[in-house]
């Protein structure tokens, strides 16, 4: 995707590098606005930012008045489980809003290494992304290296939780459940599946490599039109994996917290994204809306526990 594309992004993200004083380095678009898996008029644009530093970045923003945080809490914060997510609303929304997950360059090559924290930044841009906005040509062959080196890693995670004949489809659908499975999350179970379809071409395009670098590794064979594992994986692999996912569901839930202090306005979005994935109106107490971390953990359970099996189209 080019910058073209998506002029509204690009507009945003150069906006964006204008507030925080020439310390963002590149801008990537992911999520149900790039892919139109049901996003509606309110759904935020999701940018991944890729910084230079990020006192200068949060200190920039702060100056020019769209930071509504401290920036030394920012700086600081942004080693407590990264990403910082913050929201992006010049004008108060007005000229936009994006929900920008905010990276340094060392946090972003964890992310997408081959021993990740966890997998929140590394199961969202091994999806299709959007190249949107980039601070000069050396910034995008360098993220562009990373998300090609992501890509290939796919199979080194995944081999645990996959069985018989594979082929890039078979990979990017079972990807994403096992991704969707390390978070809590308010949308359907089937929205995996609905993810998928949205970019399934982009999938099955991105995953090739990762299933040939598995026949280079030796670990897979090719069988006719697809592939198969060229034998068990190894139980001390399977453990390393899925104690990896457990880690990751429990660090995604922790952020939480985290996003309550760097997020402005985030019970709003919180609500209209359960509305939008539910199709119920959610209508919050006044003591939920005023003291949310007490009051409205019945209702974040409530909302999981009825989670709709199948998407709702809005």
């Amino acid at each position: 995707m080019t910058a073209s594309s998506w002029p509204d992004a690009y507009r945003l993200a150069e906006r964006l590098a204008r507030d925080s004083a020439g310390s963002l380095r590149a801008v990537l678009l992911y999520g149900s606005r790039l892919h139109e898996s049901n996003p509606d008029e309110h759904s935020a644009l999701d940018f991944v930012a890729l910084v230079g530093g990020y006192r200068d970045f949060y200190s920039g923003l702060a100056r020019s008045g769209e930071l509504h945080r401290p920036a030394r809490l920012m700086t600081w914060l942004a080693g407590v489980l990264p990403p910082n997510v913050i929201a992006y609303a010049p004008e108060e929304g007005m000229a936009g809003l994006a929900k920008c997950q905010v990276l340094d360059k060392r946090h972003f090559a964890r992310a997408l290494g081959p021993e990740p924290p966890d997998h929140f930044v590394l199961a969202r841009l091994v999806q299709e992304i959007g190249y949107v906005w980039f601070a000069s040509d050396a910034d995008r062959a360098w993220v562009e290296g990373q998300i090609e080196t992501a890509h290939r890693g796919v199979i080194d995670w995944m081999r645990p939780f996959v069985e018989g004949s594979l082929d890039a489809e078979r990979l990017g659908r079972r990807m994403l459940e096992v991704c969707y499975a390390a978070e809590l999350r308010p949308e359907s179970r089937s929205r995996s599946d609905r993810v998928f379809e949205a970019q399934a071409d982009h999938l099955v395009h991105a995953l090739k490599p990762a299933l040939e670098s598995g026949v280079e590794r030796g670990f897979l064979r090719r069988e006719g039109g697809a592939y198969a594992l060229d034998e068990p994986v190894p139980d001390e692999e399977r453990r390393k994996w899925r104690r990896h996912f457990r880690r990751s569901k429990i660090r995604a839930t922790l952020r939480w917290f985290k996003h309550i202090l760097t997020f402005a306005n985030w019970l709003p979005y919180i609500r209209r994204k359960v509305e939008r994935h539910s199709g119920r109106s959610v209508q919050l107490t006044l003591l939920e809306r005023k003291l949310p971390l007490i009051f409205l953990w019945p209702r974040v359970v409530q909302v999981l526990l009825t989670r709709p099996r199948d998407e709702v189209d809005r």
